[in-house]
């Protein structure tokens, strides 16, 4: 047998990474402000939802936006444009966010007056759920064209988030998804997840995502 250690590395990597993350939720509750976390597949509408979503919220709660790629500006420079705060994070070349990167985040987005910061996670369905954020909610967009069997495919992603937005009911039609028989692959995994169909593009169900968001933020802070 060799003459070596072994350390489980990945292990003390996420113990760490929690204990940061819950550090970081105790101090955004003290300051009464609401983090969550976005997390999607690249192009199922996150920034198409995130400017509705300012749209409707936008009169009543002090947004920031914290846009995580792993390189361009392109998503903070669209969400600029609705008036609210935004900031690019740069992740250089990691596929996550963890509770560090949000904390430096959240301090070069200035966040003293905020109600309500949303971090829009690096889009994949893998990495950004295995690191917990120090987010106060979790969310999540699936969109129509990913298809329904998503949820049986990446059940770590489904299983931590407190909503799944269902995006682009529009195109229901055109693709073989059944929107019934994913809620169930859903809620087979979480049964407590809150499960939203819209269209961003439309504004269609929008409200009622407005509407949850809103009432988790009063929440938070009361």
């Amino acid at each position: 047998m060799g003459d070596f250690r072994i350390l489980e590395v990945k292990q003390s990597v996420f113990a760490d990474n929690d204990r940061r993350a819950n550090e970081l939720r105790q101090r955004l509750r003290e300051k009464k402000l609401f983090l969550l976390n976005l997390m999607s597949s690249p192009g199922a509408g996150k920034t198409t939802l995130l400017t509705r979503t300012i749209e409707l919220l936008g009169g009543e709660l002090k947004i920031g936006v914290m846009e995580a790629d792993i390189d361009s500006d392109v998503d903070a420079e669209r969400i600029s444009k609705t008036g609210a705060r935004a900031i690019q994070l740069h992740t250089g070349g990691m596929c996550h966010l963890d509770a560090d990167m949000t904390a430096q985040g959240l301090e070069g987005l200035e966040t003293g007056d905020l109600n309500l910061a949303i971090l829009e996670n690096v889009g994949n369905l893998v990495c950004p759920a295995e690191f917990d954020t120090g987010a106060s909610k979790n969310a999540m967009i699936l969109s129509v064209p990913e298809g329904d069997d998503k949820p049986l495919k990446y059940p770590l992603m489904f299983s931590i988030c407190d909503v799944v937005v269902i995006n682009k009911v529009d195109v229901l039609p055109y693709f073989d998804f059944d929107l019934e028989k994913c809620r169930k692959n859903i809620l087979a995994r979480n049964p407590n997840a809150r499960i939203i169909p819209v269209c961003a593009k439309t504004g269609e169900g929008v409200e009622e995502w407005a509407g949850w968001l809103r009432e988790q933020v009063k929440i938070w802070r009361s």
